[in-house]
């Protein structure tokens, strides 16, 4: 199944309510949020407190990409704060399954995130926890970045 979820990065963050309604109006499936600290990738974005404001202003779902080390310490926030998938990179995280763990007893849907140069082994032992998978087509950290062509071989080897 395929989701059109468009990242509020691209959004005006003096109008995020208006942005949100507008996406979806036009047929986004999904709100992603790309969070990132300035650890695990060199840019800082948005936190829980920008999800909470915005679940209001939306009955969609709200999918969670964490680019951020550690983890676990962020999963409950943002599923307080009305997300529903919340999806991070395997090199972020300490402990894959009990990461997979948390969202999931949080009520979301849980997933793993793939660099381009990221092997999909990562989810040989936790295919039974995964919601979704997300196949990143350029490098982490920042938009405007060009297709990295080789990802379409890892989508053909991930399905």
């Amino acid at each position: 199944m395929y989701r059109i979820a468009p990242s509020l990065l691209s959004a005006d963050f003096a109008r995020l309510g208006e942005e949100v309604r507008n996406v979806i109006a036009a047929g986004a499936d999904w709100i992603h949020f790309d969070v990132m600290d300035n650890h695990y990738v060199p840019n800082l974005t948005i936190g829980p407190l920008v999800c909470e404001a915005i679940r209001p202003h939306t009955t969609a779902p709200i999918d969670v990409h964490l680019m951020v080390k550690p983890v676990d310490r962020i999963i409950p926030d943002f599923a307080k704060a009305g997300a529903n998938v919340i999806t991070f990179h395997p090199e972020a995280s300490e402990h894959i399954d009990r990461s997979l763990g948390l969202i999931r007893d949080a009520g979301c849907q849980a997933g793993l995130v793939f660099n381009p140069a990221t092997p999909l082994h990562h989810m040989d032992h936790v295919m039974d926890k995964l919601d979704v998978v997300l196949l990143m087509s350029v490098n982490p950290g920042f938009g405007g970045q060009k297709f990295i062509p080789e990802t379409l071989v890892k989508l053909r080897a991930a399905r």
